[in-house]
């Protein structure tokens, strides 16, 4: 029995151990960059965003780009939602933004005129869809103008769809509009949890959108489910899996919901009289677990779940999986060109945030600067750092000579805190150590953000001067 348990866990590539999460699951960062954004400061300017480029230009490094587009509007709140979203039925805003958003791209454009060939596009939101398909080809048309883009069998172009809001006819638009990539909310099909969030989204609606995608040919479709939410039961669960399942995305993603009503003002309207115990959450994720791994599905690492043939699943396999503010990403080594309010780009060694609010964005624009509030240059410590919870991330182990050979340390000496914090979760059957590696174990793989804490010096010394903010989820 044994023996089936732990190849079935192989074959997953995960292990769930619910008396270890129960253990050790606290609050900490999702590493969608490192150092997180929690650390950017005003004291980065435009300026040193333009010397960043600058010195790009100067050394000859021509790596090709990713290029996130921030669509930040929205029909209707929905309650769970920590997206930077701006909710409105006046469509003249999206206009308005849309005209601001070109001059970005026109600025970005002249920056990156000798460095513009792009091989990855992500559009997030709010709800990119929200744009009309007139104004949708518009917005292509003008990054067009600016950047090359490789061929559609080269490139991984994504989009983020509310299925609520979306025709089968509109996604064949999309795909026609470059896309061949698409993301869909789902959450949970119970009507009873559709209400308490405020997201009543017919399942038929859904299942159309997915079909769509099939006909018009995506080469991957996504499906983002959430545990966690007011009113979910096991049987909830259940049905909503089985039903996603049925329709056969390449990709699920179930996430952990964060219910952080300090921060997210939406979530101040969720009953948490009605949420899930901590017990029933964990027998959730143990549900999706088994579900997945039943239907096929791997496990990629922090929420993601994919068929073996997918991208995602093959770039693991070949070591050169990659994870960014988009999460997992089959294109490593691309400098990321973030575009709307809010949005984060990662350039070289920096990081640079644009302001938060359509006035500031505005006005910046309105100077002909690029509109951005804050950010990072990295040190030498942080460029490592960020490596090996890349490797950590993404591939689950790390190679110590490699890293060795890469900077001018000795890894036992540099990292000997790590080290016993190491060694105390190899007790704990996290991870497994010896001279060359860390590798992670299929228990380990649910805590990854436990061990990659490990080599946060940032929270470390946040942690120690007390001054860490209450800004960061559950680990699990």
């Amino acid at each position: 029995m044994t023996t089936t348990k732990n190849n079935q866990a192989i074959q997953l590539g995960v292990e769930f151990d619910p008396q270890l999460i129960s253990k050790l699951s606290q609050s900490g960062p999702r590493y969608t960059s490192y150092p997180t954004a929690d650390r950017f400061t005003e004291s980065f300017h435009y300026r040193d965003y333009l010397q960043t480029v600058d010195g790009l230009r100067a050394r000859g490094l021509r790596h090709p780009l990713s290029i996130y587009v921030h669509i930040p509007f929205c029909d209707t709140v929905c309650y769970y939602c920590a997206c930077n979203k701006i909710v409105t039925k006046n469509r003249e805003k999206a206009q308005t933004y849309l005209g601001y958003l070109k001059r970005e791209i026109d600025i970005q454009g002249r920056l990156l005129a000798d460095l513009n060939r792009v091989e990855q596009l992500h559009f997030g939101g709010g709800t990119p869809t929200y744009l009309s398909d007139e104004q949708m080809d518009d917005l292509m048309r003008h990054l067009r103008r600016w950047f090359t883009f490789a061929a559609d069998d080269k490139g991984e172009y994504s989009i983020e769809v509310d299925p609520r809001t979306v025709t089968p006819e509109r996604v064949h638009r999309l795909r026609e509009q470059g896309f061949n990539r698409i993301s869909l909310g789902v959450q949970d099909f119970d009507e009873q949890v559709q209400k308490a969030v405020n997201r009543i989204q017919p399942e038929e609606k859904t299942l159309a959108v997915i079909a769509a995608a099939r006909a018009a040919q995506f080469r991957s479709v996504s499906v983002d489910l959430i545990y966690g939410l007011p009113k979910q039961s096991l049987a909830s669960m259940t049905q909503t899996l089985e039903k996603v399942i049925a329709a056969n995305p390449d990709r699920i993603a179930i996430y952990h919901y964060a219910h952080l009503p300090h921060l997210f003002k939406p979530q101040r309207r969720i009953a948490e009289e009605e949420m899930p115990s901590p017990e029933l959450k964990l027998d959730m994720l143990a549900l999706c677990i088994q579900k997945l791994h039943s239907a096929g599905y791997r496990y990629i690492g922090m929420d993601h779940f994919a068929k073996p043939d997918d991208d995602l699943a093959i770039a693991q396999t070949q070591g050169r999986l990659h994870r960014n503010f988009q999460g997992y990403s089959t294109q490593s080594e691309l400098d990321l060109i973030a575009l709307g309010v809010s949005a984060i780009s990662s350039v070289a060694r920096t990081y640079s945030q644009n302001v938060k609010t359509l006035d500031a964005y505005y006005h910046k624009l309105d100077l002909g600067e690029l509109p951005i509030a804050r950010g990072i240059k990295l040190s030498m410590d942080d460029v490592m750092r960020r490596f090996i919870i890349q490797m950590l991330m993404c591939n689950f182990e790390l190679s110590i000579r490699a890293l060795e050979l890469a900077y001018p340390i000795s890894f036992d000496t540099y990292f000997a805190p790590e080290l016993k914090s190491l060694h105390e979760l190899s007790e704990l059957g996290l991870v497994n150590l010896d001279a060359d590696w860390i590798t992670v174990t299929l228990k380990g793989r649910l805590l990854i953000r436990n061990v990659c804490m490990v080599f946060d010096r940032h929270l470390r010394e946040a942690r120690q001067l007390q001054s860490e903010p209450l800004r960061y989820s559950r680990t699990l």
